[in-house]
């Protein structure tokens, strides 16, 4: 065990998939980031339309439509649920530009769960759920500041469901003999497990079922406020994730190689686009005091229920 953690403080090896996230890996989000002024409407037929602005000022008119829900990773040769775009405003389904204005909107004011990153929503006719959501999911890891301008960018998320939302369950605890925090958790779906069947040398999702979950740390060594820790693989086949906050050395591309330090916050933030067309789920919960060491027998036993099947993990129980 000290020969493991002396290796980790020297070569700066990341325990758990530290991923520089791409782009390719949302599925669900519509092409155009920074977006203004973006209102909702849905049909009696199943179709939502997006109106905004987009960043260079002109106005789109964006269908979607054709997807509800997720289905569980059972067969990677059956596609994943996902929305079919028409970015002319109709002339993409209908051969007609101006059916954007035409569009009645059947939607109801949204009652359904709070939902994290939330700007609009609504209940369709037929009892269903439109949600769009909007957040920086690109951020640089381990706490640097953005140093490119699609680092920082706000993408925004469609969502289209009924029924339960994706569950993320995440815990803090102690990791390595109690030398350092971490967390674990899981990620299910009507009580399946969420997860792809490959992924990318950079450890992104090969697939459209796969999900990062990204962790960001609050008032912590990186500094005040709100910095990203990590992009984490949901682990085949339990849907699982674990990371442990210790030093690091940046990734390839990044603007310095110097080790950075092991970063434990008062309070983590996990965030994570739901499977399919689910919305972007997340959770907050606070960091580990000294007091928290008491219990960590009781988190081996949690870490056993919630982490079970997952070998990459099980050196940081």
């Amino acid at each position: 065990m000290r020969l493991r953690l002396a290796l980790v403080a020297l070569l700066g090896l990341a325990v758990t998939s530290g991923l520089a996230v791409t782009r390719a890996t949302a599925s669900e989000a519509v092409t155009d980031t920074n977006i203004q002024k973006v209102t909702l409407a849905v049909n009696t037929k199943g179709e939502a339309l997006l109106t905004y602005v987009r960043a260079t000022g002109t106005v789109r008119h964006v269908l979607a439509y054709g997807a509800i829900n997720a289905i569980a990773p059972v067969d990677p040769a059956v596609p994943q649920i996902r929305f079919k775009y028409d970015y002319a405003g109709g002339w993409g389904k209908y051969r007609n530009a101006k059916y954007w204005k035409t569009f009645r909107n059947a939607c109801k004011p949204y009652d359904g769960p709070a939902l994290t990153y939330f700007v609009a929503g609504c209940k369709a006719p037929d009892g269903t759920y439109w949600a769009i959501q909007s957040w920086q999911r690109l951020l640089p890891l381990l706490g640097f500041d953005a140093w490119k301008p699609e680092q920082v960018a706000f993408e925004t998320h469609l969502s289209h469901w009924s029924g339960p939302l994706p569950e993320l369950e995440t815990y803090a605890h102690w990791t390595y003999g109690g030398a350092w925090q971490g967390l674990f958790g899981r990620l299910t779906y009507l009580g399946q497990p969420v997860h792809g069947f490959g992924s990318t040398r950079e450890g992104n999702p090969f697939d459209r079922y796969g999900r990062n979950v990204f962790i960001d740390t609050l008032n912590s060594a990186y500094g005040s406020g709100w910095k990203r820790e990590s992009g984490i693989l949901a682990h085949t086949p339990g849907g699982t994730f674990c990371h442990s906050f210790v030093p690091q050395k940046p990734f390839p591309g990044y603007p310095s190689n110097a080790m950075r330090p092991a970063a434990p916050g008062e309070r983590y933030r996990i965030s994570v686009m739901g499977p399919g067309v689910t919305p972007v789920v997340s959770v907050e919960i606070p960091g580990l005091t000294g007091a928290d060491r008491q219990s960590s027998g009781s988190m081996d036993a949690v870490w056993d229920r919630v982490m079970t099947g997952d070998a990459r993990c099980a050196p940081e129980r």
